[in-house]
């Protein structure tokens, strides 16, 4: 009976330990993918913001893979309802709206609110610091939150297949 749990022990420690690895590899895929998938992007994330503008308040944005495809998908908000806008990543110009409902991107749009609500500059403004002050990278995603009750826009960059987060205050 020991010999079967302690081998049953090794079984499950090993699946454990190698869990980690296999979701970082999963991130590293997914990073090699949409850096590879970008060079085909002409529109900025800027850009992208600028544009989703027209359909409420940009509270997040990100360059993502989506079934195999380049999308860009701004979070808004306008008279406290949240939309994901997709943004046509040629053209700048929004291609769909679809209003938040699931509770996983629900809660995630109200916290991106409420920092934003503290927030004195604009996500596009601290983007545009950001690939300023990283040449040759460009921006990728912008998420906004609370760190001790100020307001904080964690950028995203990539320049080849070299991703980095800088942390940009928004008061």
């Amino acid at each position: 009976m020991s010999t079967i749990r302690a081998i049953g022990l090794t079984i499950a420690a090993a699946w454990f330990l190698s869990a980690p690895a296999a979701a970082q590899s999963d991130a590293d895929r997914e990073r090699a993918e949409l850096a590879k998938s970008l060079v085909g992007a002409s529109v900025s994330l800027q850009q992208g913001l600028a544009a989703s503008e027209r359909q409420g308040r940009p509270i997040s944005a990100k360059f993502e893979v989506e079934h195999g495809h380049l999308q860009l998908s701004v979070y808004t908000e306008k008279g406290g309802k949240f939309s994901e806008v997709i943004v046509d990543h040629q053209a700048a110009k929004v291609a769909r709206s679809e209003g938040i409902t699931e509770s996983e991107d629900l809660t995630a749009a109200r916290g991106q609110s409420a920092a934003m609500a503290k927030a004195k500059r604009s996500l596009r403004d601290v983007v545009d610091k950001t690939v300023m002050a990283n040449a040759g990278f460009r921006a990728v995603s912008v998420f906004p939150e609370l760190k001790d009750g100020h307001p904080v826009a964690e950028v995203t960059v990539v320049k080849d297949r070299e991703f980095k987060t800088v942390a940009q205050p928004l008061d």
